[in-house]
């Protein structure tokens, strides 16, 4: 683990940094999807009235052979895109409709891919209203009962409960300049200090980084990060494809007990 550490890891780069990093707009999540992906159907609507979030974009789509369902958060690309969809915090009816992916994927037997990029669920009243905080436990009650395949990215900032609804996987992987967090530095740094301009101090102790979070086993894979995005997609193309292959050996019921092992070890 320590060489690994050691190859990824060249140049140390400041919490406070990466946490700059993370909230930069660096991959999108189409630009994910299109670059991974074949032949992605979009599916919309949670199928209970809630409407359709913009902000999780959800669908069938084609790994090299293998279908899969893919479910992303998108924080949108330009000023009126991030707007609608609340730069990527996603509504009650957002989770709901990862809930119905989630089922739909269980019943045809596709792996589930997600990719996260959030600051946190969306805290509006309607929101709250509409049964945000059941939204995301259903979404994580799912994701413990599903016998596929299910790996998660985190591709930008990975805030609180919203993240960790799409995030309860088989396996968690980070870019490497992204976060992963109960909260953001400013939230911390306000509850605990009392003064949000303490961000950067705090983002050093939380322990949000990909080198913090692999050296404690809570993520399992940190994706190198290039400028050619195209280099980066081939490469993670690849890296699903063996690791879906390999968890699908596992048979369903095994991976139910693993997966629950493994959240239950923090």
């Amino acid at each position: 683990m320590a060489d690994l550490l050691g190859f990824l890891f060249k140049h140390d780069v400041a919490p406070a940094e990466v946490v700059k990093r993370s909230r930069e707009d660096r991959f999108f999540a189409r630009e994910l999807i299109d670059g991974l992906f074949t032949d992605f159907i979009e599916l919309h609507g949670d199928r209970l009235g809630g409407g359709d979030d913009e902000s999780v974009i959800g669908g069938i789509a084609m790994l090299g052979n293998r279908p899969v369902t893919v479910i992303a958060i998108d924080k949108g690309i330009d000023i009126n895109d991030k707007l609608s969809k609340r730069n990527g915090s996603p509504q009650p009816w957002g989770y709901r409709k990862a809930q119905r992916l989630m089922k739909q994927a269980e019943k045809f037997h596709r792996p589930i891919i997600t990719f996260i990029n959030t600051p946190g669920a969306f805290p509006g009243k309607e929101a709250e209203a509409q049964g945000q905080g059941d939204a995301i436990a259903q979404s994580i009650l799912e994701s413990m009962k599903l016998t596929v395949p299910m790996i998660a990215i985190i591709y930008g900032e990975g805030g609180s409960g919203g993240a960790l609804a799409l995030a309860t996987a088989d396996q968690v992987w980070m870019f490497e300049n992204a976060t992963y967090s109960i909260l953001s530095p400013e939230g911390f740094a306000s509850i605990l200090w009392k003064d949000s301009k303490r961000s950067d101090e705090a983002a050093g102790i939380m322990g949000l980084t990909p080198k913090d979070l692999l050296e404690k086993h809570v993520i399992e894979y940190v994706i190198p990060e290039n400028r050619h995005h195209a280099k980066v997609f081939s490469a993670l193309s690849a890296k699903l494809t063996t690791e879906i292959n390999q968890l699908e050996q596992v048979g369903g019921q095994e991976l139910v007990k693993m997966r629950r092992a493994r959240f239950r070890a923090f």
